[in-house]
């Protein structure tokens, strides 16, 4: 059986993914046969020579991620902080810049001992599991009204507290109810929420457009419909100085924070960037 280069068909790779209009084609190449080789990406410059079939298993994934189905659809799974957790069809896959508002999250409750956390629109439990595997100590409340997106999020939560992690208290609800964990009103020290944002109409790459679930991307009202209910929420739940953090559209630098200086017990508003520098994440403490 001839081995052939690996450099070679990631090469290859890269260059059927750049012509399919792939976002970042050589990172999504490395990281197909980082997959397929069961390596991580940093060790694949440690694999000179594969065998045939290593190439055809990379070849079939380059196929599908050219057709624009989502890298994590292939992989099976996204990282948020320093975890990962399973997706696939039905639920959101984690983005990247979620990364800002959980560092936030995760310095707001440095030097609270059993901080009370919850997580709305919950998706995969991305958020959630991330701040439960950081804070050990915290009880982390999760909820989402998609039973597609709570079927994953409990079988990662299942996962997660089977490697030790401290089990999420997962719960089905719609934010927008105002009576949801009205049994917390004023004694939570973190509420975080990556609502749907995205304003109908906008055009958004394939693998948003086709793969992810539409209630959880675009929102009403211009995209703020979700958020309005997050704040709601937010205000109500929060003990006296408690951290809110609501992403956003990076059309909302504006909007969204000039909604949560509307509510007079929140204060401290400040707007966020992401890694591109567009406006991405809100933040506030309640008045204390």
């Amino acid at each position: 059986m001839n081995r052939q280069p690996l450099r070679l068909a990631i090469m290859e790779a890269t260059r059927i993914l750049t012509e399919a209009g792939v976002e970042s084609p050589r990172t999504d190449a490395d990281l197909i046969a980082a997959h397929v080789l069961g390596v991580d990406r940093g060790r694949l410059p440690m694999v000179p020579l594969v065998d045939p079939p290593v190439i055809e298993a990379i070849g079939q994934l380059v196929a599908q991620r050219a057709k624009r189905i989502p890298l994590q659809y292939l992989t099976g799974w996204a990282a948020l902080g320093n975890i990962t957790v399973n997706v696939g069809p039905g639920v959101f896959v984690p983005r990247p810049e979620t990364e800002l508002l959980l560092d936030w999250g995760l310095k707001f409750l440095q030097g609270r001992e059993f901080p009370v956390v919850v997580d709305l629109c919950t998706g995969s439990a991305a958020l959630a599991l991330a701040v439960a595997h950081e804070r050990p100590d915290a009880v982390v409340y999760a909820v989402d009204v998609d039973p597609q997106a709570l079927a994953w999020a409990r079988h990662n939560a299942d996962v997660h507290s089977d490697a030790g992690d401290t089990p999420v208290r997962l719960y089905s609800g719609d934010i927008a109810d105002p009576t949801m964990f009205a049994e917390l009103d004023g004694l939570v020290d973190l509420v975080l929420c990556n609502p749907p944002y995205v304003p109908e109409g906008t055009p958004v790459p394939p693998e948003v457009a086709e793969h992810d679930p539409a209630r959880a991307v675009f929102a009403e009202e211009s995209g703020l419909a979700v958020i309005r209910h997050a704040i709601a929420a937010g205000a109500r739940l929060l003990r006296p100085g408690g951290g809110l953090a609501i992403e956003h559209d990076d059309t909302h630098g504006s909007a969204v924070p000039a909604l949560v200086r509307a509510r007079r017990v929140l204060t401290g508003v400040e707007d966020h960037p992401d890694f591109t520098g567009r406006a991405r994440f809100v933040t506030a403490r309640r008045l204390g």
